[in-house]
This record gives structure tokens, C-alpha cells and sequence, in this order.
């Protein structure tokens, strides 16, 4: 069963840092496009940052310059590196997957999401 966790959350006061981890398993993720959402209360999930499977990345712009995302393709994790925090970041962040695989029927893209970690700033 394919399943993504993330951890590291926590609570940092302005200025600090984060690393938050995402585990893949269930299969293998080196080829897919992984990213980083957040969603904040009262407000919609918003994409942070994607990766690509070659290491291609993409960041939203109010995190551009602060946040870093990574992946270990033998591990099967992806990371977010989170600079310089602000009152502006916290929320609950989640990982997601666009997952390829093929059977003998065909070749098929699903779509998973992490449970969340949640990721406080104290100003």
C-alpha cells in the first residue's frame, strides 16, 4: 500500500529553521513529481514547492529564497528546508505524490497525500 508520512514540524520562533521529512512507501517514487503544500486555517491548501524526478524544482514566490526542496531517490524521502520563518508560515504541511506505475492493464497515475505535520511560528 502506498503511503507518504511527514515529520518535523514543530514550533520555531521568526527567524528560525525547519527540516521537514517525507517518507514514501508502498513503491517507488524516484520517477514522480513530489511537493510540498500547506493549508492554513481558514485559508485553501496552496502548493509550496514541486520537485521532478530529475531535480527539477519550483517554489511558490512568498517562499522563494527561504524554503529548499530536496529528494534522496535511494531513500525514498523528499525534503523541505525551511530559512528564515515568519508569521506567515505556519499551517499545517502536507506532502503529495503524483504517482506512475504500470500493471499488465496499462500504465496509471494516482494521487497521494501525507497526513500533515503541523508547523508553528512564535513571533
Amino acid at each position: 500500500q502506498v503511503q507518504l508520512v511527514e515529520s518535523g514540524g514543530g514550533l520555531v520562533q521568526a527567524g528560525g529553521s525547519l527540516r521537514l521529512s517525507c517518507a514514501a512507501s508502498g513503491s517507488t517514487f524516484s520517477n514522480d513529481v513530489i511537493g510540498w503544500y500547506r493549508q492554513a486555517p481558514g485559508k485553501q491548501r496552496e502548493l509550496v514547492a514541486t520537485i521532478g524526478s530529475h531535480g527539477n524544482t519550483d517554489y511558490a514566490d512568498s517562499v522563494k529564497g527561504r524554503f529548499t526542496i530536496s529528494r534522496d531517490n535511494a531513500k525514498n524521502m523528499v525534503y523541505l528546508e525551511m530559512n528564515s520563518l515568519t508569521p506567515e508560515d505556519p499551517a499545517v504541511y502536507y506532502c503529495n505524490a503524483d504517482h506512475r506505475y504500470c500493471s499488465a492493464y496499462g500504465c496509471f497515475t494516482n494521487n497521494y497525500w501525507g497526513q500533515g505535520t503541523q508547523v508553528t511560528v512564535s513571533s
